[in-house]
């Protein structure tokens, strides 16, 4: 399974660092991305990176502001969010890939993102 921490209430211009731990499998074997999903909107990949690290893309929405990474042998893949908007408010969710833009394999249950001043 996926499980994903680090959300919270933060204020506009602020940042946070979300963390995806995997249990179960190896993560090295997966592309690795987040998404995300506002209320009343839908589901929007933001960020993907391949197996081992070599490769990242983002949405343009989150481009300059958010960083993807991961460490294979803590089998985590993290998000690095800074200048954050209210319009990043969201569920993020990790999701284990077969490639970034493939099918998702493992999908974790999401972490609140609450961008408020």
């Amino acid at each position: 399974q996926l499980v994903e921490s680090g959300g919270g209430l933060v204020q506009p211009g602020g940042s946070l660092r979300l963390s995806c731990a995997a249990s179960g499998f190896p993560l090295d074997y997966y592309s690795l991305g987040w998404f995300r999903q506002a209320p009343g909107k839908e589901r929007e990949g933001i960020s993907c990176i391949s197996t081992n690290g070599g490769s990242t893309n983002y949405a343009d929405s989150v481009k300059g502001r958010f960083t993807i990474s991961r460490d294979n042998a803590k089998n985590t893949v993290y998000l690095q969010m800074n200048s954050l908007k209210s319009e990043d408010t969201a569920v993020y969710v990790c999701a284990a890939r077969a490639y970034c833009k493939g099918p998702v394999v493992y999908w974790g249950k999401g972490t609140l993102v609450t961008v408020s001043s």
